[in-house]
């Protein structure tokens, strides 16, 4: 039986974190939050950063101990031992991972219709078909591009950093100024917490990682500190150059920010760069997406066929060719924004899922090898994962009623195909 081929080191594997964190949310989400927090919007950066770290240790430590293609769906069934449970977990990240792409193909489509004027919806396709392609030909392929494009995002958030502190050395900012008071730190940082969502991603490449039990931990670990550096410090930089008022009703904030310090012509920088973050964004997801469908797949809670190695590229090209076709379908949806987040409601229960997932390990199997281990636990009982059960319920609160109805909804429709397809409703696996 053909396997997936082991060819990412820590270097590659980190980048693909810091590549799928990092994607094209900054460019947008810093104006909205800015609006919120006012010049304390680093702060909120801060927070967000803390709380992410709370649920990327926990992954780190499963990910040591079951490193696997499918990870959540692998960690949820190796803790509570149900088959039923652990498809609905999967189920949700692979809704994430189409969602993700097709919302993120369709900015795509925007920037690259700014400056080409292609339609909107045919670049969405056309980029999405040609990833895809990309995410068949190999393991080594896409995260040589991934890392390119990495480098690419981080050279244009480096120079907003570098205007703020080069071109606005002596610029005097009261950097605690918060004109909503915590309320608007606290608000801004439920924006910005969903801009380090993505590391969540990097279990996913488990079975294409050369020493996944020590290098995933490390690069869950890694991504979530580097990203959180060029986001606090893109941050304070920003509000160095504009006035958080005007940051903070901006449509393109970054572009704006490059466009004061360098000129009108230099804002063609931040779109060519936002191209590169969006490509670079959906070649993740749509790679993520496909080893989450090929996992579930060879544990036979899908059909088995989406779990077939390609004999020459070692990819699961079934999986590929399916993910790639649900993106596609999902551009043509009507109101993508409310589907976007709808996915975040969805990768909000799987965060929750995943931290129960550790506690309950840590009760039931405590003597179990784990080659990374979260810290700070009161005998035996980890508290941090605690803090990553209760710091997401701050996003799931800023939905309205109808996103988290459409939440329950795909969960719903998880239960359905799971009841039809295992002709049972729940299964106990007591292996």
């Amino acid at each position: 039986m053909s396997e997936l081929s082991r060819h990412l080191g820590l270097f590659q594997t980190t980048m693909y974190g810091v590549g799928l964190i990092l994607g094209a949310g900054i460019y947008a989400l810093i104006g909205n939050a800015t609006g919120a927090a006012g010049n304390s919007v680093w702060l909120s950066f801060v927070v967000a950063a803390i709380a992410s770290v709370f649920t990327g240790l926990s992954y780190a430590e499963l990910s040591s101990m079951y490193p696997k293609a499918a990870a959540e769906y692998s960690y949820v069934k190796n803790a509570f031992k149900n088959n039923f449970v652990a498809f609905l977990v999967g189920w949700l990240t692979l809704f994430v991972a189409v969602i993700s792409a097709a919302t993120i193909a369709l900015g795509f489509g925007g920037y690259f219709a700014n400056l080409f004027g292609v339609p909107i919806l045919a670049s969405a396709v056309l980029a999405i078909t040609a990833l895809s392609f990309v995410n068949f030909i190999g393991i080594r392929e896409s995260s040589s591009m991934n890392v390119i494009f990495t480098m690419i995002e981080v050279a244009g958030l480096a120079l907003v950093i570098w205007i703020g502190f080069a071109l606005f050395g002596d610029t005097r900012v009261d950097y605690f100024d918060a004109p909503n008071g915590t309320n608007g730190i606290f608000s801004a940082f439920t924006l910005v917490f969903f801009a380090y969502i993505g590391f969540e991603n990097i279990a996913n490449i488990a079975e294409e990682i050369r020493n996944p039990k020590k290098v995933l931990p490390r690069a869950i670990i890694l991504s979530i500190s580097i990203t959180a550096i060029i986001y606090i410090l893109v941050s304070v930089s920003a509000i160095r150059v504009l006035d958080w008022r005007e940051l903070g009703v901006s449509i393109a904030p970054l572009a704006d920010v490059v466009k004061r310090a360098l000129g009108p012509q230099a804002q063609m920088i931040i779109s060519v760069i936002a191209l590169f973050a969006t490509t670079n964004t959906v070649l993740i997801m749509l790679l993520s997406g496909s080893r989450i469908l090929y996992g579930i797949a060879r544990d036979k809670s899908l059909p088995a066929f989406f779990g077939v190695i390609h004999r020459k590229r070692n990819t699961p090209w079934p999986a590929v060719v399916l993910i790639g076709a649900l993106a596609i379908a999902f551009t043509f949806a009507g109101d993508i924004s409310t589907i976007a987040n709808i996915s975040v409601f969805t990768i909000i229960m799987v965060f929750i899922v995943v931290n129960f997932a550790l506690i309950w390990l840590r009760l039931k199997e405590p003597e179990a090898e784990r080659p990374f281990k979260v810290p700070l636990n009161v005998k035996g009982f980890p508290i941090l994962p605690v803090l990553g059960i209760v710091t997401p319920v701050f996003g799931i609160i800023q939905f309205d009623v109808y996103v988290v109805l459409m939440g329950c909804g795909v969960v719903l429709c998880g239960a359905l195909f799971y009841l039809v397809y295992n002709k049972r409703f729940c299964v106990i696996d007591e292996t």
